[in-house]
């Protein structure tokens, strides 16, 4: 497959994708593309959410994970300058550009990443599968422009995309749309919360003195996990809890 590059302002590889190049399904835990191509999640079906997998062309001088990278047309289309196994997360939608984060390995059943504080974060359709970092929703320690928040069974580092929203209350549609120190709760458990599919509500220690009906009125702190659920590593001591409408 003949593919060419081009070097943008920041040293990021551009791929340049044939005209020939014709996707197909793959399976995204196997990486099972023909050579010089890697199995990639992207949006099936337009819709700008990761729901499928296809063989996208290798860069010719791939990015490693943990450096800058470059999408093709929008950060679901599939088609990055990261290595195989790795693709371009956290992508900013006007410039193209993000940063290389690893695939999970192993399977869906026994989910694998190599840093020893990394999670494999997998959403519902199973094709975005990332290993990333975890983190403490209460002590918010992310890098700058990342926000700690609710990600499957874990907890992780995602991009902020709160923008000018995402203050306590604050209608939400997506994970990472609330500031950091609040994640998008359920709307019964807020109390007024005028979003359809929930409201931005925060997290609390819920092993310190409660103050969430000072932060929003009508709730307490609970904790997120059950009695002696709460993992033991990577995410700090303490007992993370939310403010939410009582149970």
């Amino acid at each position: 497959m003949d593919t060419g590059t081009d070097e943008d302002d920041a040293g990021s590889t551009f791929l340049i994708v044939p005209d020939m190049f014709t996707p197909d399904f793959c399976d995204i835990w196997a990486q099972d593309c023909p050579p010089d191509e890697k199995c990639m999640p992207w949006s099936g079906d337009g819709s700008g959410s990761w729901n499928s997998a296809r063989c996208t062309p290798v860069a010719p001088d791939p990015r490693e994970v943990g450096e800058p990278c470059t999408v093709v047309d929008s950060p679901t289309s599939g088609i990055d300058d990261c290595v195989p196994g790795a693709m371009c997360w956290g992508v900013d939608p006007e410039t193209n550009m993000g940063e290389c984060v690893s695939l999970c390995q192993g399977s869906e059943e026994n989910p694998l990443c190599e840093a020893a504080c990394d999670a494999c974060a997998i959403n519902d359709d199973t094709v975005l599968i990332l290993c990333l970092p975890q983190c403490d929703p209460i002590a918010q320690d992310c890098a700058d422009g990342h926000t700690c928040q609710p990600y499957a069974s874990n907890f992780v580092c995602l991009p902020d995309a709160s923008g000018e929203q995402g203050l306590i209350g604050d209608p939400c549609e997506h994970v990472n749309v609330c500031d950091a120190g609040t994640f998008c709760a359920a709307a019964q458990v807020v109390p007024g919360c005028a979003g359809a599919n929930g409201c931005c509500a925060p997290f609390c220690d819920a092993a310190a003195e409660d103050t969430c009906d000072a932060l929003l009125p009508g709730t307490t702190c609970v904790p997120w996990y059950e009695d002696g659920e709460q993992p033991a590593a990577c995410i700090g001591t303490s007992i993370i809890g939310i403010c939410v409408v009582a149970p």
